[in-house]
């Protein structure tokens, strides 16, 4: 093994704390909030020098494993492979089966960078500088934790205090970990000094974090072991084993192995980041006007002050604020103090709770697929209309239905329709019609997006009414 350090990304949250933008089907990671790329294209760039870094190995689940693989190609990042987590065991046995993967690809000399794919963070030259650190005392037996320097007394993170010095350099013993504290006890914190945010973001020798697992949490360790040995290939993914995955128990590695171990080290950093966990840390990540105010897509302000506004589709304006967010989707608004930001949770368990609103915690009116995805635009009783776009050179699979019939016009680019054997090539302002049962597919043959309006009439139009017969991403 060189000394080049193993990305670890984590890519399987389902967070919905900026709520109603990030959802369960296309979590924050996914979503370009503080600039054009979204924050898991972001963390990949940023673990992508080849001076530094082997490529990426990413964790993801199923379900956002096509979003991850395509997000890497637009980034122009090459990954080393594409773990499937087969269901939510939180970090303690993410981590533990990448370290063991990396161990059976790049040897158990190997140096892991495990980082969230859902934070910002401004890689200067202070960032890679600590890097290196990290993997210098990674490489003597060190399991680092970065600790972010203070800036607030902030009460969304935990704390870690610092011990005595290692070897003369940065990093530091740590002395015992802090749970997330009132705002009077975030003050004490802050204004005595050595202490630092947890990050969430650590470099590990793979050999001192399988031996600490092997001690402090045999079970996760077995588990995560089991899963990678037993793991199969699918297309470009690499499935760990559901049953020996599940038996590992849901805990966080700090929980697990950080507040156990004697090897716990922390970084303090002063480089820019935020987990931008509340649409009031998006704001301050984000590039404010004179009055306080970021604003994302169509928005108009006057007399406002101090305030983050985002929208999806409609325009938004806002008159005589201050202190407010407002977040408009496709389908759902929020509205509240932009300084109370952290009570969007408390509002999405509200709505989880209601059968008529929970839906809008999950999933978007855009649903997003391998081949491109689909916007539902209106629906009624026995019919619905979607927006299909598709990506140049890519197909849907070769399908049928059994209670809808559909009708496809073509609004942009060429479209190839095979129904029942027959290829029809259609341009825009053509139309075909797809009767109920027929075995049909949609491709896009050309250099540019193609988009349909697609009308669907019939008894019942669920999306699983899909017969799938052939499909080029495995789902068949």
């Amino acid at each position: 093994m060189s000394d080049l350090i193993v990305p670890v990304i984590l890519a399987g949250g389902q967070g919905t704390r900026l709520w109603p933008v990030s959802r369960t089907a296309r979590p924050k990671q996914f979503l370009p909030l503080t600039g054009a790329s979204s924050l898991y294209q972001d963390t990949l760039r940023r673990a992508s020098d080849g001076a530094i870094y082997t490529a990426p190995i990413v964790l993801t689940n199923a379900d956002y494993r096509f979003l991850a693989a395509e997000q890497a190609l637009e980034a122009g990042v090459a990954l080393e492979a594409i773990l499937l987590e087969p269901s939510a065991r939180n970090t303690a046995a993410a981590i533990a089966a990448a370290a063991a993967f990396a161990a059976a690809r790049f040897g158990e000399d190997a140096v892991l960078h495990v980082l969230p794919s859902d934070h910002a963070v401004d890689a200067d030259q202070g960032y890679f500088e600590t890097v290196r650190a990290g993997a210098k005392a990674a490489r003597a037996g060190k399991l680092v934790t970065f600790g972010i320097v203070p800036t607030a007394p902030e009460t969304g993170y935990g704390y870690i205090e610092a011990g005595d010095p290692i070897d003369g350099g940065p990093v530091l013993q740590v002395a015992r970990f802090i749970e997330k504290p009132d705002r009077a006890r975030a003050e004490e914190l802050v204004a005595a000094g050595g202490y630092s945010w947890n990050s969430g973001m650590f470099m590990l020798g793979t050999k001192a974090f399988l031996a600490e697992c092997a001690a402090l949490a045999p079970d996760t360790l077995a588990a995560a072991k089991a899963s990678v040995d037993r793991a199969v290939a699918d297309l470009d993914f690499i499935r760990l084993d559901a049953e020996t995955f599940a038996t590992a128990p849901n805990i966080s590695v700090d929980y697990a192995i950080f507040e156990k171990t004697s090897r716990a080290a922390v970084l303090p950093v002063t480089f820019a980041w935020s987990d931008l966990g509340s649409w009031d840390a998006v704001w301050k990540a984000s590039d404010q006007d004179s009055d306080g105010n970021a604003t994302v897509g169509p928005v108009t302000l006057s007399d406002t002050k101090n305030s983050f506004v985002l929208s999806e589709r409609a325009h938004v304006a806002v008159e005589g604020l201050d202190d407010i967010a407002i977040i408009a989707s496709e389908d759902a608004i929020y509205v509240g103090k932009l300084s109370q930001a952290q009570k969007v949770g408390a509002m999405v368990k509200r709505l989880k709770a209601e059968p008529q609103t929970v839906a809008l915690t999950e999933i978007h009116r855009t649903a997003y697929r391998p081949w491109g995805g689909y916007t539902s635009v209106l629906s009624g009783e026995r019919f619905q209309v979607k927006r299909l776009f598709v990506k140049p050179g890519k197909k849907l699979s070769l399908q049928k239905h059994h209670h809808r019939s559909e009708h496809w016009i073509v609004v942009r680019g060429a479209a190839e329709v095979t129904i029942d054997g027959t290829v029809t090539a259609l341009s825009e302002n053509q139309s075909i019609y797809l009767p109920l049962g027929c075995v049909h597919r949609l491709a896009n043959p050309g250099k540019i997006m193609l988009e349909l309006i697609e009308v669907q009439t019939g008894s019942y139009l669920g999306e699983d009414d899909i017969i799938r017969i052939e499909d080029e991403f495995g789902r068949a």
